[in-house]
């Protein structure tokens, strides 16, 4: 099959490998990305990146809390201009407001939310009308908690990232446990809850990189140390995922498990909120990107 330069560009945004090897890679797999994402890095040219982690769309994110309830939302534009904009940012307060007040389940709920007579998917294509750009909102999640426990909320460069923890200790730990999973970008609570099927297919990726490496070697390892070699691979990059294993972004020497234990505190939950995640932003040039600021 003909493989496009769209592909290969698209494959090295998402791997950061050359153009050749890119272009190889999709030959390899039929033009399949997914598949030659995962070439790549067993052929050790390119680290584990993972689409849902690169930054596209513009907007902002936001958290609004009361009581026992705390949500995280999202709102996107389509240019970082408009995200700054007066009516925008009103916008973000409103939805929050009315967030708040009806404490949805999920993002189809809350589009149906009605305040002030009018639905948030009504508010959000007056938004559209009035601004300009294509305004939606992407994300709505919710966390509760018991009157024993404590949020932790933290908001990064006005709102480029949230995030939300429930924890049993402190304000000040719950605070420093949001701060950090700004910071490091944990997946799951703790190793025990990632999915078999995750540790499977990356055994098996970091395995046939192995094999690569060792086919380089002048005198090549056997094959039992190349599986503790893999073992020792997997479990780092499961520590890197969870959060109680990662390192703790303001002393690096113990783990967030350590903190906790220092602190008596105990972390139930997190949530967090990255503008763009997963949304290929659309490429425009700078006479685009003018005409769209005049419009604010």
């Amino acid at each position: 099959m003909v493989i496009t330069a769209k592909q290969v560009k698209a494959l090295r945004d998402i791997t950061g490998a050359g153009m050749l090897d890119c272009k190889k890679a999709l030959e390899q797999t039929g033009g399949d990305i997914d598949k030659a994402v995962i070439y790549l890095r067993e052929k050790g040219i390119a680290q584990a990146a993972k689409k849902s982690s690169r930054i596209a769309a513009e907007g902002l994110c936001n958290g609004v809390v009361d009581n026992n309830t705390i949500i995280l939302y999202e709102v996107n534009s389509e240019t970082d201009f408009v995200a700054k904009n007066q009516k925008f940012l009103q916008l973000i307060a409103t939805v929050g407001e009315a967030l708040l007040a009806s404490k949805p389940n999920n993002t189809e709920e809350a589009l149906e939310v009605v305040y002030q007579d009018k639905t948030i998917a009504e508010l959000l294509v007056e938004a559209t009308s009035s601004i300009g750009e294509k305004i939606t909102l992407r994300r709505v999640s919710k966390l509760t908690k018991e009157a024993s426990q404590t949020f932790g909320f933290y908001k990064h460069m006005g709102g480029k990232i949230v995030t939300a923890v429930v924890v049993k200790g402190s304000e000040e730990v719950a605070k420093n446990l949001a701060m950090h999973v700004a910071a490091q970008k944990p997946v799951y609570l703790n190793q025990s809850l990632i999915d078999e099927s995750f540790i499977a297919s990356e055994k098996e990726i970091l395995y046939n990189q192995a094999i690569e490496e060792n086919k380089k070697e002048s005198k090549p390892k056997p094959e039992n140390i190349i599986e503790r070699m893999v073992a020792g691979r997997l479990n780092k990059q499961l520590k890197e995922i969870s959060l109680v294993d990662q390192a703790y972004v303001r002393d690096p020497n113990i783990t967030v498990s350590n903190y906790l234990k220092s602190e008596n505190a105990k972390i139930f939950t997190f949530l967090r909120l990255e503008v763009g995640e997963g949304i290929e932003k659309r490429e425009e040039d700078f006479a685009a990107e003018v005409s769209a600021q005049m419009k604010v």
